[in-house]
């Protein structure tokens, strides 16, 4: 399109609309960092020491002395849920970890093919038969119970779910002209998977990681819920919403209410940022 101008036509630039700007991820993001930063800084933030008794302030509601009530033994909510933060966060770590093995053993699997294809799904198949929380419980009761434990079972049983679908998408990736250009120019297997497979399977699998990422914190927080995570006196969430429950039968909420509601919102807002960077990773691609 060209427009009239002094007897002369020039092209008529492109209406060029704002770029859409992802409020909710920087929300969500803020969020997160807000958490990170308030766990990280917990001793300090917090008004009490969270293991901190005072059952003449047991149950009681939001306050100046105490913002968010306390809980049948007086102990305040908020410096719990501050100090809690910690232990509840884990869940990054056990998923690095079960990402760590699934996709070296996903990506393996599939460049290999063969035996080692075989026997990889074999071994996936077989604990991938299991129930997740029965072959972690199974894991607690020969180790015991504890975080450390519990992180490193959740990891294993998470790993074959990780290394099946990174079986999966790389074997199509493996499939696609680029791959048998690199071989050509005598570019070795394990260069190709670690500069050119691997990268390009991002999007796929941290989509399927933010997806995990929800699952895993809430595992977590069942593990502790159960009994098997996080022992008392710590403020884990899940082991807060297991100590809170009596308290639902008196008419309190908060002490169920508040380590809940910051499980519901951290998962929220990391599937929303976790999308938005798998997206991003996507369209770099």
């Amino acid at each position: 399109m060209t427009v009239l101008t002094a007897g002369r036509t020039r092209p008529l630039k492109p209406l060029r609309l704002p770029a859409e700007r992802p409020l909710g991820v920087l929300v969500a993001g803020a969020f997160l960092v807000l958490v990170v930063l308030a766990a990280a800084l917990a001793p300090l933030l917090a008004p009490y020491e969270p293991d901190a008794i005072d059952l003449a302030a047991s149950l009681v509601g939001t306050g100046r002395e105490h913002l968010l009530g306390t809980d049948a033994s007086g102990q305040d909510l908020l410096s719990r849920a501050l100090y809690g933060a910690r232990t509840s966060l884990v869940a990054p770590l056990l998923l690095a970890l079960a990402a760590l093995l699934g996709v070296t053993l996903g990506t393996l699997a599939a460049w290999r093919g063969g035996w080692v294809d075989t026997l990889v799904s074999r071994v996936t198949d077989v604990m991938y038969a299991f129930p997740g929380l029965l072959f972690v419980v199974l894991i607690i009761a020969v180790f015991g119970a504890g975080m450390t434990t519990s992180v490193l079972a959740l990891a294993l049983a998470y790993t074959p779910t990780i290394a099946k679908y990174t079986r999966s998408v790389a074997l199509a990736e493996r499939a696609k002209p680029y791959i048998d250009a690199y071989r050509v120019q005598g570019m070795g297997g394990a260069r190709i998977c670690a500069r050119h497979l691997v990268p390009n399977l991002g999007r796929s699998v941290v989509g399927y990681l933010v997806v995990l990422f929800g699952e895993a914190l809430m595992s977590l927080a069942t593990l502790s819920y159960l009994g098997f995570g996080a022992q008392p006196p710590s403020s884990d969430w899940g082991l807060m919403v297991q100590e809170g429950q009596a308290a639902v039968v008196q008419g309190a909420m908060l002490p169920a209410l508040v380590p809940g509601t910051a499980i519901a919102a951290v998962v929220v807002a990391f599937n929303i940022v976790g999308v938005w960077a798998a997206d991003r990773l996507g369209s770099r691609r």
